[in-house]
């Protein structure tokens, strides 16, 4: 005898089978019981939540000779016919693969024949938002006005792909996904009727990975069955056959990220990768992994909500003291970004690595919270004794060296003061310079000022003249004077002094400041040459 599988062998045959869908279940055996069926119905859902193995349940329970509470009683010849596919009364049709206008037209001949036995002719249209718009127009008139005997029951995955008019027409009943608990508790049952033993810890990851889906949480577990037959399934079974990743090697891994240790993680890497763990499920399990210690942070209790074992919670508690939460967002962020990333990647394990080097190297990355860790990690270091020299063209990363010990004090060499040519550089990159002074102060510095020099006296002086009254609360901040003249120092390494004035200060007073440009620096230079220009054309090599 050839094997049933279990999902096909252990499908409810009545409406107290059914598991995670009460209210549907509830209003439907309402309606059934006082007779008030609809015409048309549209279960809409994601796979394997019970819609199709619902409308059968109906389609029996409409016709059944003897219902007992709304459900059919699978006993009856109508029942037994509808259960084994016999029936005349109940037609499923796979809008996949039948969504053209003349198999609608099939259907809009057929409804014109009542039923041979039974009350009702039952049409199951599964998939329905396949079907092509010159059938869903050809399926418009027969779903709005069909014959007293004839119930339309349409199931799709997206019910966002069907025409208004059709939506209009039906009555509408959304399937929500089956919860962890629900699923973990009926494929206990299913083990139990079959006689087999598995760890709670395996049925518990099996019930998680199906992410609401009933069915897909059978296939899972059949398939796991049938690699250990006769064997009590164990979690790292279920774990070697899923291609899934244990909670503890996530744990080493987030430990790795938290000490930048790149080595280790490629070594990580390279072991599931030769154990045959599936790349892109370990990229959204990781993500679950630091979604759970987000939400450990985030509040006292939520034990509950995070669904772990008594020895992952532990584990949890431990890194959420080791983690900031904008540090965890910023990690979500970038293996949410990799997820979709992933399915479209012909080289997974390029893109993982990559993805795994950014979590270490915040200085890869541009945004607020990227260079807020990267200020962080500069203080660690400073506070433990490494010393950070900034290297030639480097990042604010800059190069750590060996701890300074006690008896060698480190030599302090004074940056060299700016000479006057230098001021033509820092107009060069002004704006560039006023980004980076970041938020209302650098839009003004961009937008309300100009950087100028003053001839009477050190042109190695930069003056900032601010074009009206919003400067007048930054000429006296000399923490922003401060600021200002770092900037100018990292982009150049030379000290340059700074000054702010108001322009209607400096159209008071005597002094003149000039704007910088390079058309004044060169007839500075070229002041008693004659210029030829040679307009001939040039070979280009």
């Amino acid at each position: 005898m050839s094997y049933t599988a279990l999902y096909r062998k252990f499908r409810p045959d009545t409406f107290a089978d059914v598991k995670g869908q009460d209210a549907v279940v509830q209003t439907l055996k309402n309606q059934i019981k006082s007779g008030r069926v609809g015409h048309a119905y549209l279960f809409c859902g994601t796979r394997g939540t019970g819609k199709t193995t619902i409308a059968k349940i109906m389609a029996k329970a409409v016709n059944c000779e003897h219902p007992v509470d709304g459900s059919p009683c699978n006993e009856c010849a109508t029942c037994r016919a509808i259960a084994a596919g016999s029936s005349l009364n109940v037609i499923e049709i796979d809008a996949a693969s039948n969504n053209g206008v003349d198999n609608i037209r099939e259907i809009r001949e057929e409804v014109s024949y009542s039923p041979t036995e039974g009350r009702y002719k039952v049409y199951i249209i599964d998939e329905v938002h396949m079907l092509s718009i010159g059938a869903f127009n050809a399926l418009l008139k027969t779903l709005e006005e069909p014959p007293s005997y004839v119930i339309f029951i349409l199931a799709t995955t997206e019910a966002n792909k069907l025409p208004v008019t059709i939506l209009s027409r039906c009555q509408r009943y959304d399937f929500k996904r089956i919860p962890v608990a629900t699923i973990e508790e009926r494929l206990q049952e299913l083990l139990a009727a079959e006689k087999l033993e598995a760890e709670d810890k395996a049925v518990r990851y099996i019930a998680r990975k199906a992410d609401g889906a009933l069915r897909d949480a059978l296939s899972l577990l059949d398939q796991c069955i049938a690699f250990f037959p006769g064997q009590k399934l164990t979690y790292e079974q279920t774990l070697d056959v899923l291609g899934a990743v244990d909670t503890e090697v996530f744990s080493r891994i987030l430990r790795k990220v938290l000490k930048q240790d790149v080595r280790g993680l490629m070594e990580e890497l390279e072991e599931l990768v030769m154990q045959g763990r599936e790349l892109g499920q370990f990229v959204t399990d990781f993500t679950w992994y630091l979604r759970n210690l987000l939400l450990l942070k985030s509040s006292d209790d939520m034990e509950e909500v995070l669904d772990v074992s008594a020895e992952n919670l532990k584990l949890l508690q431990e890194e959420a003291g080791m983690v900031r939460e904008d540090t965890l967002m910023r990690y979500i962020r970038i293996f949410s970004e990799l997820s979709n990333r992933m399915r479209y990647e012909s080289s997974k394990r390029i893109v993982l690595e990559v993805a795994l080097i950014k979590l270490c190297r915040p200085q890869m990355e541009t945004d607020y919270t990227s260079i807020l860790e990267r200020v962080r990690n500069l203080e660690r270091q400073l506070a433990e004794g490494v010393v950070i020299t900034q290297q030639a063209g480097g990042d604010a990363g800059g190069h750590i060296s060996a701890p300074a010990k006690a008896d060698s004090p480190l030599p302090e060499e004074m940056p060299q003061k700016a000479a006057p040519e230098d001021v033509q550089r820092v107009v060069s990159m002004w704006k560039s310079i006023a980004g980076e002074a970041g938020g209302r102060f650098g839009m003004v510095l961009q937008t309300k000022a100009e950087p100028r020099y003053d001839p009477s006296e050190d042109k190695s002086c930069l003056y900032v003249v601010f074009q009206d009254f919003q400067g007048e609360k930054y000429i006296h901040d000399a923490e922003k004077k401060t600021l200002l003249e770092n900037i100018i120092e990292s982009k150049i390494g030379k000290k340059m002094e700074i000054k702010m004035v108001l322009a209607d200060d400096m159209k008071n007073g005597s002094q003149k400041l000039y704007a910088v440009s390079v058309d004044e620096k060169l007839r500075e230079k070229i002041h008693n040459i004659e210029i030829e220009v040679d307009d001939s054309p040039v070979d280009v090599f």
